[in-house]
């Protein structure tokens, strides 16, 4: 599937639909935690992704730096989580969790992070950012960009080899980092080397096509992405921000971004977000890849000891990252 010709297919992969009819046998009905106190909500996700955090594959070298918050951006103390692959090299991957702007973590995303971090051969961060609703819209961006910063002016803090630092996220991670470039591009400050965009969520519309088509899912819904929009900026006439929905950026902006790498699952709301996006940067004249997996639904790439797409996806993901530093050299 390209940005050309978004067909749009509900049809399960095999493995896709065999792990959902698992899923489904072992947990019974699910509470949509969209519709619970936030805090229930984030405990009852954080307990759902147990399953997909097991066999961690082995790193280096794991640890936790905080960085203090940083008054011009009004952000608060992050933790970051970092992961050193064996045999490591120079730069690193930061990388924001998705979770619909209010629920996951780093340790949601460990197994997902630490796969990346063995594919690309590069250390992979996690911000642990601020959520909505308590902390709306510009909150959690802010810890994202000033993660950035951190990472940027003092790798040695995290034991990294000083190199280029490329960004990635996953659904709403996707987001902050696009937005978190966009920023930084708009305040002259330097950018990443490159971007791995999975799934994003880069505008408050759902009246796109994949929003109609699978608005009922499987996995994630319209209602349930409603729902965060409504947590991470509920005045809905400053969801047209940039920093909000990078989308709306003007094609000066998205020209000059670094190198992108843009995957998305075939069955997602999400779908024409990412398509949209690819074919703004093509009538740019850009060359970022596009990769829609068939037959897989909206965070997948959490799936990797159940998942080959997975697996697969997340290894062409490392390659691009290859490619990116490569091309700094």
């Amino acid at each position: 599937m390209t940005a050309q010709s978004p067909e749009l297919d509900a049809t399960l992969s095999a493995e896709m639909a065999a792990l959902l009819e698992q899923l489904a046998r072992e947990l019974g009905p699910v509470p949509d935690p969209t519709l619970l106190p936030p805090a229930e909500g984030r405990a009852m996700t954080e307990e759902g992704n147990r399953r997909w955090n097991t066999d961690l594959p082995p790193m280096a070298a794991v640890s936790e730096i905080t960085i203090p918050a940083d008054p011009a951006l009004s952000s608060a103390p992050c933790r970051i989580k970092v992961l050193v692959p064996p045999n490591a090299g120079s730069g690193a991957i930061l990388f924001a969790h998705g979770g619909g702007f209010a629920l996951c973590s780093p340790e949601s995303h460990e197994r997902c992070a630490r796969v990346l971090a063995c594919d690309s051969g590069l250390p992979v961060l996690l911000p642990d950012y601020r959520l909505a609703p308590e902390h709306p819209f510009p909150a959690g961006l802010m810890d994202v960009i000033a993660s950035l910063r951190a990472v940027q002016e003092r790798p040695e803090d995290f034991g990294l080899t000083p190199g280029p630092l490329l960004v990635a996220g996953d659904s709403a991670g996707a987001n902050l980092v696009l937005a978190a470039m966009l920023h930084e591009q708009e305040q002259g400050r330097p950018l990443p080397a490159g971007g791995l965009f999975f799934y994003g969520v880069f505008a408050a519309d759902h009246d796109t096509p994949s929003h109609r088509f699978f608005a009922q899912g499987p996995g994630l819904t319209t209602a349930k992405m409603q729902r965060y929009w409504d947590w991470y900026l509920p005045d809905h006439a400053a969801r047209d921000n940039v920093l909000a929905s990078p989308l709306r950026a003007d094609d000066a902006a998205l020209a000059g971004l670094p190198p992108l790498f843009l995957l998305a699952a075939g069955i997602d709301p999400l779908l024409s977000d990412t398509l949209s996006l690819s074919a703004r940067l093509e009538t740019l004249g850009r060359k970022d890849p596009l990769t829609v997996v068939p037959g897989v639904i909206h965070g997948f790439l959490q799936m990797t000891h159940s998942l080959a797409a997975a697996r697969q996806s997340l290894a062409a993901a490392g390659e691009a990252a290859r490619q990116m530093r490569r091309a700094t050299d």
